[in-house]
């Protein structure tokens, strides 16, 4: 009897240990959800006041002003192996990627104040140890490091795709939540990411999906498999990293946290997106606030924006007033003013842009070669474009940087 009862404690250790191990917090230095708060390293409180590096792993199509053209990333690659061939829209893409964050550009988000950035990742870029993703990334932490910025990892691109639009690369529809394939795929990248910053503190956690599920009814049903894939997600990162912030957005964009349940792991932070809206006070977010309360975890508002300087400075005081941290979007756009910095249209891409228009499909092929610009020009465009995102070529739009609360550094001012 003692016998058995010995293996039945042996039995029962084993199936708990894992769970024990899951639910140890976080090692001392790394950033941790504390009740409704995130602390520091030390276990100091801290608020969240950062940007968002968007434009840089994961295109978008406004942000080159093609309205009525390319939009998601694979469509305007098209285009640019249309206009310059594989072999050079291939370096011209690596070539965007190494100039469009730099050093320098890391160090005047310090010196303005921000204490965070947000970093959108298209999940191709990491799909190997080795991949080009890491090195740009690694990178980037090495000089968040020096600087004393917070990284967040936002997976803003998940195999399968997460909202079936153009800001995830997708195929035209949410394949993610009906996919075990793509759901394994994005844990796999998850898992392969978290192990590669597991002991990173300047790393302070993981935004599992950008904005999953939009609001068209037809995708109302696929709410309800929104948690389960954050479950099998965590459950992936948790065996190689029990140090990191896991963030949940909610569906519809990340403004439904109603598909909830009670928080599923000790440290986890819910985020939610808020653009557009008319009012600015506290009405707009007490669903958030009252979630927040309720479950004893922190929010965030990891993209707000895109909006006059005078909207950009309430809704941020009202933020910071509910002590709910922030990252804005975004720091870089051409020929933009809702942004930190801008850049000007490159020589000839006004011929670009009413080419990018154009209908794009095989049986239009004569009909766009006819209207395609002369190839001097259209070389000449794309190597301007990728001196125009040189730091030194960015203006800094001193009203969006002080609606921020942010500092304008003097060489700015005088612009």
């Amino acid at each position: 009897m003692k016998k058995l009862a010995n293996r039945w404690i042996v039995c029962c250790t084993a199936l708990l240990f894992p769970v024990l191990l899951w639910a140890q917090p976080a090692k001392k230095g790394f950033v941790h959800t504390q009740g409704t708060q995130l602390v520091d390293g030390s276990g100091h409180p801290l608020l969240l006041r950062g940007i968002n590096l968007g434009n840089w792993f994961e295109v978008e199509g406004y942000m080159f002003h093609f309205d009525g053209g390319p939009q998601s990333p694979r469509e305007i690659e098209d285009l640019t192996r249309e206009l310059l061939g594989p072999a050079k829209a291939e370096q011209f893409w690596q070539q965007w990627r190494a100039n469009y964050i730099t050093e320098a550009d890391i160090d005047r988000i310090h010196a303005m104040g921000f204490n965070s950035v947000r970093v959108p990742l298209h999940w191709k870029f990491f799909s190997s140890d080795d991949s080009e993703g890491f090195k740009l990334l690694d990178q980037l932490v090495a000089w968040a490091k020096k600087d004393g910025i917070y990284v967040i990892l936002d997976m803003h691109c998940a195999p399968g795709g997460q909202t079936g639009a153009n800001i995830d690369d997708s195929y035209g529809y949410p394949w993610l939540f009906v996919s075990p394939e793509a759901q394994q795929a994005t844990a796999t990248e998850w898992r392969r990411i978290a192990q590669h910053y597991a002991k990173n503190p300047t790393v302070l956690g993981y935004d599992l999906l950008n904005e999953p599920i939009p609001q068209y009814p037809a995708l109302a049903p696929l709410r309800r498999e929104l948690e389960p894939v954050y479950r099998r997600i965590a459950g992936a990162i948790r065996t190689v990293d029990k140090n990191h912030v896991l963030i949940l957005g909610g569906a519809t964009w990340d403004t439904n946290f109603r598909v909830f349940g009670p928080p599923f792991d000790p440290n986890v932070m819910y985020t939610f997106h808020k653009y557009w809206t008319k009012q600015t006070d506290a009405s707009v977010i007490q669903e958030y606030l009252d979630f927040r309360k309720q479950n004893n975890v922190p929010i965030w508002a990891g993209e707000t924006g895109e909006n006059t300087d005078a909207w950009v400075q309430a809704f941020r005081e009202t933020l910071e007033a509910n002590q709910v941290g922030w990252a804005f979007w975004t720091y870089k756009r051409m020929d933009a003013t809702p942004c930190v910095v801008t850049f000007d249209r490159p020589e000839h891409w006004d011929e670009i842009v009413a080419f990018a228009k154009l209908p794009r499909d095989m049986a239009d092929a004569e009909k766009r070669i006819a209207a395609r610009p002369p190839q001097a020009e259209i070389d000449a465009a794309f190597d301007d474009l990728l001196q125009k995102i040189r730091y030194d070529h960015e203006r800094v739009n001193t009203g969006y940087v002080q609606a921020l609360g942010m500092n304008v550094p003097s060489s700015a001012a005088a612009q």
